[in-house]
């Protein structure tokens, strides 16, 4: 590349995010490998979330409660391999394994004549590896970025999120009439191979500055001895714990919004189902690429983290109001597009940033923890709930989007004081990899 296409492209990196001229190829490379992760991810969501309209609200709630079993056991074991084989081996190996377990569904798919069983334990797994996939790459930035740099550049790699989450949804809706639902799955099985080998590249520099740290090269050795000490960092660290009150909020608000939009597509066939779950996603990332890429920084650095992680909570309190006097399904797609635009542009790279202060083995193992396990543990009781208001007390889906109104106004409250406990906290060390004790994140 010519001086003259370097300076443009450093120009451009400076105004998006504020991005320093060593920092651009770890940004460029995180920002290519979210995007492969993201087009592989939402090839298989709109797929699994057609089934769910199969099935009851108690036979879903079943299904929810195994996801959150399957979890917590993933995440306990992913603890103990951390434990004892370097982090450097251990991403990669995690693309791969997912890669091979979904060539496995795609035989499955064609060789077992009942599906019913297939499809349930499909909507299981691709539910485990959208989280997983997702908190296994975002770790591995906690531990490349500093708490400094996450605000600057998290929202530029966060619209490479979004550029794969519309690739994905448009090699659905282009493909799923022409090869069908169940081929689709071949697609993410292929790419999945791609993050294996460039995991290896991004390690490799920022492990030899100049770079963001190229101090952390200790950063992808084992971890500590004890595979559960991702759960105890959890429940014994107030900060931590907050995060997961948080997560366990947000989980709530989307699984109500998603049994409704479940529940009010009983009556469209299956594929229509795929194209209306792809074209969510495709409008969700289109609206959140632009405001990741150039917004959420600006956001960030000038208002503090306390305002942008509240900021989404807020609307969402609106929208559910207005779902609660209108619940059609034109009304709560639409409250879905906000959500999960608001989501992937401002609240997930936010939510991300705080992990920056934090020490390396929580960041893997209890992050892990709180992304995977409470993150399911929501879905788990709020899918349970929501049944427990709609065919046991009788409640309609405009009772209960008033219900989640009230639990998104106490989002509010915690985002605000997760904010707080961020910017109190103090600049991690890079290159010791010392814990960061938070003891006291609100007051």
């Amino acid at each position: 590349m010519s001086d003259k296409n370097v300076s443009v492209v450093q120009r451009f990196m400076k105004f998006a995010g504020k991005i320093e001229p060593d920092e651009i190829k770890a940004v460029v490379l995180s920002f290519t490998l979210i995007f492969v992760l993201m087009t592989s991810n939402y090839i298989l969501r709109p797929v699994r979330d057609s089934m769910s309209s199969d099935w009851t609200d108690a036979e879903l709630s079943a299904l929810y409660t195994a996801t959150f079993i399957f979890s917590a056991i993933a995440v306990a074991i992913y603890g103990a391999v951390c434990s004892r084989f370097k982090i450097e081996r251990i991403v990669p190996s995690v693309y791969g394994f997912f890669s091979l377990s979904f060539f496995v569904f795609y035989a499955a798919s064609h060789l077992i004549f009942d599906s019913s069983l297939v499809d349930k334990i499909f909507y299981v797994w691709t539910s485990v590896f959208i989280l997983f996939q997702v908190s296994v790459f975002w770790s591995l930035l906690a531990d490349i970025f500093s708490k400094e740099q996450a605000p600057r550049l998290f929202g530029f790699i966060t619209a490479g999120s979004s550029a794969g989450a519309i690739a994905g949804p448009a090699i659905s809706l282009s493909l799923v009439n022409i090869i069908g639902r169940n081929d689709l799955i071949l697609i993410p099985a292929v790419l999945l191979i791609i993050p294996m080998l460039l995991t290896g590249v991004l390690r490799t520099i920022t492990s030899a500055g100049p770079g963001p740290k190229a101090s952390i090269s200790g950063s992808f050795q084992s971890l500590g001895p004890n595979p559960f000490a991702g759960f105890v960092q959890f429940v014994r660290n107030p900060y931590l714990l907050g995060i997961g009150v948080f997560i366990l909020l947000y989980t709530s608000i989307s699984t109500i919004v998603y049994f409704e939009l479940k529940n009010l597509m009983v009556d469209v066939d299956e594929n229509t189902r795929v194209q209306i779950w792809a074209g969510m996603d495709l409008a969700v990332n289109v609206l959140a690429i632009g405001v990741a890429m150039f917004g959420t920084s600006r956001l960030a650095t000038r208002f503090g983290l306390a305002v942008t992680l509240a900021l989404v909570p807020v609307v969402i309190v609106a929208g559910l109001l207005v779902v609660a006097f209108a619940p059609m399904l034109f009304v709560v797609v639409g409250l879905q597009v906000v959500r999960r635009f608001g989501n992937y542009a401002i609240t997930r790279p936010g939510r991300e940033m705080l992990y920056t202060v934090v020490d390396r083995e929580s960041r893997y193992k209890a992050k892990s923890v709180i992304d995977i396990v409470v993150y399911r543990g929501g879905d788990m009781a709020t899918a349970w709930a929501f049944t427990g208001l709609t065919q046991g007390l009788g409640l309609g889906l405009g009772a209960v989007a008033a219900v989640g109104a009230g639990i998104a106004a106490i989002w509010v409250v915690v985002a605000t004081f997760l904010g707080k406990a961020f910017a109190r906290a103090p600049v991690h060390s890079a290159a010791s990899g010392t814990a960061i004790p938070i003891e006291n994140p609100v007051h």
